[in-house]
């Protein structure tokens, strides 16, 4: 199949009107984008930072996108949504976030080649002019946190007043990781495959109402009460996992170190959020993990523990679905996956190795080498349906150039032979599909 062939087909089964616009080299990837402006654009920054370039057709085309856009992933994450939000992030006047935590790990560069992995910082970081913002939906583990702000003042990144982390998002403790890694070992051979940063267990205790949240380290008094009930559970639900007064007592002392340097960082982001939309601010929503991976629509039970998809942009800051305008879906030109779980196109052997290879898929957060296939048109059309994507990004096309041979999945049967109509929700019935391929 050629790569011609592979653009069209990929537009046509995600139910695009226009094709995918292919990658550039890595170290430029083109964006090609569907121009659909709903809001009004700011003065502000971000319309500067596009007026010189109008005789650009690509330029205007980014330009146009809405007053509040997204960047979502469109497979099982690792598509390249952090390149795309650093090409776009000069054109906003805000990048957030808005559910996850250090378990998503997006790879930028700056105008000097210098490497950064991001985890939890919005990857608009690196431009000036841009206010980073963590969302309400995301879960904080400070001390991580307080790693990518050191590395990246310590390579002249200026973090000072540029990030606003929210009041309302949840803490997450050490105690989830341990907690997060006990878990994956009791489900023995049937275990997830987490990045084991607690993730999950923080989503557990924020949806038990035993989590602790940012504003609670305004109130160090009652914070270590809080925080005995979180231990406590732990150890009564897991063997392995050690609590005692004193280790109680240690954390509470090290959260106030955090409380004082966290304390400029912490607002209330639905409020700064919601006035940057009423004052023509462009908001640009940067997603982690991906579509596949959502709570409700991904692979359960191999999934994430929040919705990185269209919905959670508005549980995760506190934002109207009104406001939202251009929705844009990453998605590579082949697929990748990282832990456990059904992947209908995967690879095996020395094919799978080959394409891991040449596209460097190794995990961000865990360095982990991931599970590499083809391309899956059915996956893509059933996450186009649940996002609405206005557009797609496609990636590492050129990946793809010196391979012998390119196939497509572009349809599911069953055992007997039964087409499926669309993405099967059971678990049993996506681990025996055949895929039909070109």
């Amino acid at each position: 199949m050629s790569l011609s062939t592979l653009n069209h087909l990929a537009a046509a089964g995600a139910g695009i009107g226009k094709p995918l616009s292919p990658a550039a080299p890595a170290a430029a990837r083109s964006v090609r984008l569907l121009p659909k402006a709903r809001l009004p654009g700011p003065v502000s920054a971000a319309a500067a930072a596009t007026a010189s370039a109008r005789a650009d057709p690509a330029e205007d085309r980014v330009s146009a996108l809405s007053q509040v856009s997204g960047v979502l992933g469109s497979q099982w994450g690792d598509e390249g949504k952090g390149k795309l939000v650093d090409v776009l992030a000069p054109r906003f006047d805000v990048v957030a976030r808005c559910q996850g935590g250090a378990n998503a790990g997006h790879t930028i560069y700056n105008s000097e080649g210098t490497k950064f992995a991001l985890h939890l910082v919005p990857s608009g970081i690196l431009h000036e002019g841009t206010l980073c913002v963590v969302g309400n939906g995301a879960v904080i583990h400070v001390p991580g946190f307080f790693e990518e702000i050191d590395g990246l003042e310590s390579n002249g990144v200026s973090c000072d007043g540029r990030i606003l982390v929210s009041d309302r998002a949840h803490l997450l403790f050490d105690l989830h990781q341990v907690v997060d890694g006990l878990r994956e070992a009791e489900l023995e051979n049937s275990f997830i495959g987490t990045t084991k940063r607690g993730i999950g267990p923080c989503y557990s205790s924020k949806v038990t109402r035993n989590g602790l949240r940012v504003c609670d380290l305004r109130n160090i008094d009652t914070f270590g009460d809080k925080l005995d009930v979180l231990f406590k559970d732990a150890a009564s639900r897991f063997q392995g996992f050690e609590y005692s007064k004193n280790m109680l007592k240690q954390e509470v002392e090290r959260y106030k170190r955090f409380a004082e340097r966290l304390e400029p960082f912490i607002a209330d982001t639905v409020h700064v959020l919601n006035e940057s939309i009423q004052q023509k601010k462009k908001i640009l929503v940067e997603g982690g993990q991906a579509t596949m991976l959502d709570i409700d629509f991904g692979t359960y039970p191999f999934v994430t523990s929040s919705s990185p998809s269209a919905g959670g942009i508005c549980t995760g800051l506190g934002i109207a679905p009104r406001v939202i305008g251009d929705l844009i879906g990453v998605v590579k030109a082949y697929t990748s996956r990282v832990g456990s779980g059904p992947f209908p196109t995967e690879l095996f052997g020395e094919e799978g190795d080959r394409l891991r290879k040449a596209g460097m898929e190794f995990g961000t957060t865990t360095g982990r080498p991931r599970r590499c296939g083809w391309l899956d048109i059915l996956a893509l059309k059933y996450c186009c349906q649940i996002n609405g994507f206005s557009s797609l990004n496609l990636t590492k096309l050129d990946v793809l150039s010196d391979l012998p041979e390119i196939k497509v999945g572009v349809s599911y049967n069953k055992t007997d032979g039964q087409k499926l109509q669309s993405f099967p929700g059971d678990l049993d019935t996506l681990e025996q599909v055949q895929v039909s391929q070109l």
